[in-house]
């Protein structure tokens, strides 16, 4: 293994001092939060997660739950959407049903979530990333990547002196936290990010990236999931540094392309850029429903609903889809999803509602839902969509019509305007929308 032939490097996280090496506590500003690593302002590739990101936005409006566990989601069905960290102490996590989760943790305040108010702080983080540097891959609403290589003699500051300002900055102008991963690729960066949380920095340098990642299992790999983990495990393969006394070629029979991305991430190595251009995948919406639904002719106006959702999202990312996904998911909480491409790319609501309303048919068997979604693949350029009711079958107008209806949305909400297909419904549980 490398071993660094350098004096430590350090940085107080809360006043910026650099104290002499060996140094617990800052002598300038007397905080023991001070970092300390021989390459520390050498390195440049970040990953920065908001803390607890929606919880932590409701404590930080609404004093009195800032001593309690605080759940974001619906009260008494749904998931939990976040967390706080005193309510993770009981065992809630996210994604948990809401049920499990109250029996947990019975004393729990339950929010439910505001995504436009989440989505307006997450602008603002993502806003002060880009002023330090525009190479910020964001990840979702409350995480990115950041490339600050090059930026010191612009900010007269290393990364992680830039970084820790800027954690500062958040925690300061915002109220709310952030972690901060740092490292030489995007891989360990994001790591790194979850290992000091929360108010976290943690530095992982190449010399000790693979006597780190040795006795970690195989499951912290990027692209490893349960299935994955699975086929390891039958190979006796659990831990990265069993994959890593394994070569490349080995890895390659076994497993065939995907065994050379695990060759490389268990030897810590990781090319990827930084892309402030990601591709966006796919763009959903889906709802828990207040009650078990499941006669199509009860789903269908909500279907109506969440496919104008999706619309709209899809036009305000210049985006068309050309295919959809219907989501349902049972009373056993089994979840279901149906395909459907489209003859050519769309923005229209009415054309995915009616791909999903066709798949809605054929599974509304007498079977009851608990939730239900509308999702979109195969996204191109918004202007590589067939436009016009010549040729998509969209009624003359519908075009500006939509236009109109999403500006007085925009103004006064989601329900502020309903068209006849969703007269009478209300998303009041929709879940955090997806754009991955």
């Amino acid at each position: 293994m490398e071993a660094y032939d350098r004096p430590v490097e350090t940085l107080c996280r809360d006043c910026g001092h650099r104290p002499p090496a060996g140094a617990g506590t800052c002598p300038a500003c007397g905080s023991t939060r001070v970092l300390s690593h021989a390459a520390l302002h050498d390195l440049a590739i970040a990953h920065l997660d908001c803390d607890a990101f929606y919880a932590a936005i409701e404590k930080r409006d609404r004093p009195e739950l800032r001593e309690r566990p605080v759940i974001v989601g619906g009260r008494h069905r749904g998931v939990v959407a976040a967390c706080c960290y005193i309510a993770r102490t009981y065992g809630v996590r996210s994604a948990m049903p809401m049920f499990k989760a109250l029996e947990a943790c019975p004393d729990a305040a339950v929010v439910r979530p505001d995504m436009a108010k989440y989505a307006a702080v997450g602008r603002e983080v993502r806003a002060m990333m880009l002023a330090l540097t525009p190479l910020v891959e964001p990840l979702s609403i409350d995480e990115a990547f950041m490339d600050l290589s090059g930026t010191e003699s612009l900010h007269r500051a290393s990364a992680a002196e830039t970084l820790a300002a800027l954690a500062r900055r958040v925690e300061r102008e915002l109220s709310i936290t952030v972690s901060i991963g740092l490292s030489y690729n995007k891989f360990l960066a994001k790591i790194a990010s979850d290992l000091d949380k929360p108010r976290g920095f943690a530095v992982i340098g190449r010399a000790e990236a693979r006597a780190f990642l040795a006795d970690k299992p195989v499951g912290l790999l990027w692209g490893v999931g349960t299935a994955m983990q699975r086929r390891l495990a039958r190979d006796g393969i659990a831990l990265i540094g069993e994959l890593a006394r394994l070569d490349e070629a080995t890895l390659m029979a076994r497993y065939g392309k995907i065994g050379k991305r695990l060759h490389r991430c268990a030897l810590g190595e990781d090319d990827r850029p930084v892309d402030p251009h990601r591709e966006t995948k796919s763009i959903s919406s889906e709802i828990t429903l207040d009650e078990d639904l499941s006669a199509a002719a009860a789903l269908r106006p909500i279907l109506w609903r969440l496919a104008e959702t999706v619309a709209r999202r899809l036009k305000k990312a210049g985006l068309a889809t050309g295919g959809v996904t219907l989501k349902l998911k049972t009373t056993e909480f089994r979840i279901v999803t149906r395909v459907r491409r489209l003859g050519s790319a769309t923005q229209s609501a009415d054309e995915m509602f009616r791909a999903g309303e066709a798949l809605l048919e054929r599974e509304a068997d007498g079977r009851a839902f608990r939730l239900i979604g509308i999702g979109t693949h195969d996204l191109v350029d918004a202007r590589q969509a067939v436009q016009g009711d010549l040729f998509s079958g969209a009624a003359p107008g519908e075009d500006g019509v939509d236009k109109a209806l999403d500006a007085v949305r925009e103004r006064f909400g989601e329900d502020a305007i309903v068209r006849g297909r969703g007269f009478g419904t209300r998303l009041v549980r929709q879940g955090p929308s997806k754009v991955e």
